[in-house]
């Protein structure tokens, strides 16, 4: 799989054509599938932030970038309709738009609703994620973003890539997103961690790692 894994979403010039490099045609050509589910997994969101998302009026650009089709995929209703319905809506996306909201919470409904065993045999479909949505591909999220608890009680995701992500870092909105907290967070993960901000993007192919940014990072290494 292609990963974007994104703080905000499609916040820049960079971002976006990292995304059309991983798609491998234009925007206006390429299926998406939205997956909203994190959302409803964080204690701060609401509704109508899953709305946002879906109807492109979020401020973080997903949805609204000129998507040939966008169509909703919602993880909790997936196990009640059966694989055969599902499983090729996935296949012929060309994206995966992930909102944010609580990666545990998206953890579990990925594993629940049979998308995380998919993962692998989806070779070149591009997953782009935003907040959560990059932080649930890490190995670890760390217990400074542990609001909703899986039922393993840990602070563990899929592990499709081997470093975890500190998004929205020195966000204005968020005072306790400092370079310094990133670093505390940091040093209670097993594994390498990004602290990224809302201009940076970590793109992905095969074991190829990129940081596609406007603004600042920081790799940290246990």
């Amino acid at each position: 799989m292609r990963l974007l894994l994104t703080s905000a979403g499609i916040a820049n010039t960079s971002i976006q054509d990292a995304l059309v490099d991983l798609l491998g045609k234009p925007i206006a050509e390429s299926n998406a599938l939205c997956i909203p589910t994190a959302t409803y997994g964080h204690p701060r969101s609401t509704p109508v932030g899953a709305w946002r998302f879906i109807s492109g009026q979020s401020d973080l650009p997903m949805c609204e970038l000129g998507w040939k089709s966008v169509g909703v995929l919602e993880l909790t209703a997936l196990p009640s309709i059966g694989e055969e319905r599902w499983v090729p809506w996935v296949r012929e996306a060309d994206v995966l738009l992930v909102n944010g909201g609580d990666a545990l919470y998206l953890c579990h409904w990925m594993r629940q609703s049979g998308l995380a065993d998919l993962l692998p045999s989806l070779s070149e479909t591009v997953w782009a994620g935003l907040s959560a949505g990059s932080m649930v591909m890490t190995p670890h999220v760390g217990e400074d973003f542990v609001q909703w608890k899986p039922p393993s009680g840990d602070d563990s995701t899929l592990g499709v890539v081997d470093f975890s992500i500190f998004p929205h870092l020195d966000h204005e909105l968020l005072p306790e997103n400092t370079m310094a907290q990133a670093e505390r967070w940091a040093a209670g993960i097993p594994n390498q961690a990004y602290a990224i901000d809302d201009e940076t993007a970590i793109k992905v192919i095969d074991e190829h790692v990129e940081v596609v940014s406007e603004g600042h990072w920081k790799l940290f290494t246990p």
